[in-house]
């Protein structure tokens, strides 16, 4: 039985639509090409020659007939399996080279090795040798601006020849060069059929045809002829530069093709884990190479991103900065306190016949679990006298207790105690705008004897600087034991009010259900209500989250947009590397290959953005935090950098997805045709 032909065209037509109308281009092609051939397919141009090279190399598609490579139905195979075709079976050399223009002649050499998997060590091997055998081992680290015509045409033919090219496709490989460096490429081509390689040829021009041993002829998208050259021109200056006898081993396993049309066909499924990790490095250092070489447009693109990412991670960083000095304005108010007056509500005309809040109940709430001090309270309105200086001020009776339950400090002297309380002593102590009102900024308070509405009061302690919590700061106010207040100077036996502050361990509306419960015991019934505090501290928090989250949401829109900015110019990136993406297709990238360097560059770019944009937030944190004097200390979380770098990446993949689907579904002869 007969082995199948390398190559098998029945019927072949390819149509393109023009105007709405299918026109052919190629007709009725019925072709056969057998494992070592060279044959020259000549034609003018328009005959459809370079559509006929195009279909055998599994860059196109016939509209009609069938197409047969040893054996197996080309169109039966989808878009990966033809990748597969063009990756392991052909090599192309094209007219214009279409070499990679931003890396050097050894990446180009390597590429069509990257997508089939090979280690960089294995592909690094094979493509020195095969400059080396093509006389370019001095020129491998150039860039193809840097070489000549013919010397980037033999980088083109080494490409073609990284996987083994059993089927080398050349279209025109001669019609951009000088006639040496032509008859040199030719000179190439005939060394490589005689080692075994199959040749096919595209030309119009006679002289280059007549060094194949095979002449197929086309006209209007029919074969016209198909002759033997019994005589093949045998092109002059064409051998390799002289090699030493060292390097024969060598020279046999660069330039063998591969034998046999069971190997053609193979499978991916067997391509080990790590070929693909390979494919993902060579598709990343691709993406860093194209972003270098495009400073500014890849600058351009991520600036999107960058304010974006610095906006939310400044604005969160700075709302839970605003958070914890809010937070730290609160405690100094002592707002995580729960206070209990008489009557139903803040004004009951009833409250003041009620007459059941006692010191004793004070005392009882500062023995409950959930309390952390507790304070009685009485107050009045007096004035104050020293020498000749008299003024209106709040007179409060407090408990030993109730400048922790305030968390009041202070700035000079002492506090009275629960001996003081006991004692019904005459200490006072004083805020600042008292101290200053009575003595001024030259007499020290501590000591002196004031008049509270005839009652001698002598001054033990100022207190440090406060926000008040109600009232504005202008207030006068100082503080005597209750026991003083209720027996010289307020005249009654029963509180205005306690103040408790809860225990850290417990929740506010916890210690406020068991206090109202402990009261109600006490008192037989339910005579008093209670002002809870925090739910002051629980107001502002919940208009900082709002107003941190509506900055924040206005922060995130400019990151939206910038991932809009980024999928644009992705887009445009896909037109103008459209050759690039066609070059790839040619040489074996699947659509998933094309798609994952793209998707990586968009990534990449955002990942960049999103960096950058983590240290401008930190470098305007920094500012915010000398232009004001150390006020504002802007803490940035982790967290927020760990889900703004997230973000990145998501707007990255979300809007890198469209251009890279977009690089991955074009037509790899319309992309080739591009430039």
């Amino acid at each position: 039985m007969s082995q199948a032909p390398l190559i098998a065209l029945e019927g072949v037509g390819r149509a393109y639509l023009s105007g709405g109308e299918s026109v052919y281009v190629l007709r009725d092609v019925n072709l056969t090409v057998n494992e070592g051939e060279l044959i020259a397919i000549v034609g003018a141009s328009g005959s459809g020659k370079s559509t006929l090279m195009n279909i055998l190399g599994c860059l196109d598609r016939p509209t009609i007939g069938r197409y047969r490579v040893a054996g197996s139905d080309v169109q039966e195979m989808g878009p990966d399996a033809l990748a597969e075709l063009r990756r392991e079976h052909f090599g192309f050399i094209f007219q214009r080279y279409h070499l990679l223009s931003d890396v050097s002649a050894l990446s180009n050499v390597e590429m069509p090795a990257v997508y089939a998997g090979k280690s960089a060590q294995a592909r690094r091997t094979r493509a020195l040798a095969l400059l080396d055998r093509l006389g370019l081992s001095h020129r491998t680290g150039y860039r193809p601006g840097a070489l000549s015509g013919g010397q980037q045409q033999r980088v083109s033919i080494a490409r073609a020849l990284t996987n083994g090219g059993n089927v080398i496709l050349a279209d025109e490989p001669t019609g951009a060069l000088d006639s040496q460096s032509g008859e040199a490429v030719l000179g190439i081509l005939q060394e490589l059929n005689r080692a075994g390689h199959t040749i096919i040829l595209v030309t119009h021009d006679a002289r280059v045809a007549a060094h194949a041993s095979r002449i197929i002829e086309i006209s209007d998208g029919v074969i016209v002829a198909d002759r033997v050259n019994p005589q093949p021109m045998v092109a002059a200056g064409g051998e390799p530069q002289p090699r030493s006898a060292s390097d024969d081993g060598r020279e046999a396993a660069t330039d063998q093709p591969v034998k046999g049309a069971t190997r053609l066909l193979k499978s991916d499924a067997g391509t080990a884990w790590w070929q693909g990790g390979s494919r993902f490095l060579e598709a990343f250092r691709m993406a860093v190479v194209s972003m270098a070489a495009h400073r500014l447009r890849t600058f351009l693109t991520m600036l999107g991103i960058v304010i974006g990412i610095a906006a939310v991670v400044f604005v969160v960083a700075l709302g839970e900065a605003s958070q914890r000095q809010v937070q730290s304005n609160i405690s100094s108010l002592g707002t995580n306190t729960i206070q209990i007056f008489p009557g139903k509500h803040f004004g009951d005309e009833d409250a003041a016949t009620i007459r059941t809040l006692v010191a004793a109940d004070a005392h009882a709430l500062s023995q409950a679990p959930y309390v952390d001090s507790a304070t009685p309270g009485v107050t009045a309105s007096k004035s104050l006298r020293w020498r000749d200086v008299t003024v209106n001020a709040t007179i409060n009776g407090v408990g030993a207790q109730h400048f922790r339950v305030q968390g009041t400090t202070l700035a000079h002297g002492r506090f009275f105690d629960e001996k003081s309380v006991a004692g019904h002593a005459l200490e006072a102590v004083i805020d600042p705008k008292t101290s200053e009102t009575l003595f001024g900024t030259t007499t020290d308070p501590i000591g002196q004897i004031i008049l509270a509405d005839r009652v001698p009061l002598r001054v033990i302690g100022v207190t440090a600087p406060r926000r008040s919590s109600f009232g504005g700061a202008e207030t006068l106010n100082i503080w005597i034991p209750y026991t003083t207040a209720m027996s010289r100077v307020v005249g009654q036996r029963h509180l205005q009010s306690i103040t408790v502050r809860v225990d850290d361990a417990y929740s506010p509306a916890q210690a406020e259900t068991q206090a109202v419960a402990l009261m109600t015991q006490r008192h037989g019934r339910q005579d008093f209500f209670v002002f809870n505090a925090d739910a002051i501290r629980q107001t502002i928090e919940s208009t900082m989250s709002t107003l941190t989250l509506l900055i924040a949401s206005i922060a995130l829109i400019s990151l939206i947009v910038g991932g809009i900015g980024v999928m644009n110019i992705m887009l445009v990136s896909v037109t103008e590397r459209t050759s690039e993406i066609g070059v790839r297709m040619a040489v074996g990238a699947r659509r998933s290959d094309i798609m994952q360097q793209f998707l990586i560059e968009a990534v990449v770019v955002c990942l960049i953005g999103g960096a950058l944009g983590i240290l401008l937030a930190v470098g305007l944190g920094a500012l915010v935090r000398q232009v004001s004097g150390g006020a504002w200390d802007v803490q940035y979380s982790v967290v927020a950098m760990a889900v703004a770098v997230g973000c990145s990446t998501l707007i990255g993949v979300a809007f890198g997805f469209l251009p890279a689907r977009s690089a991955a579904r074009l037509n790899p002869v319309e992309a080739l045709s591009r430039d």
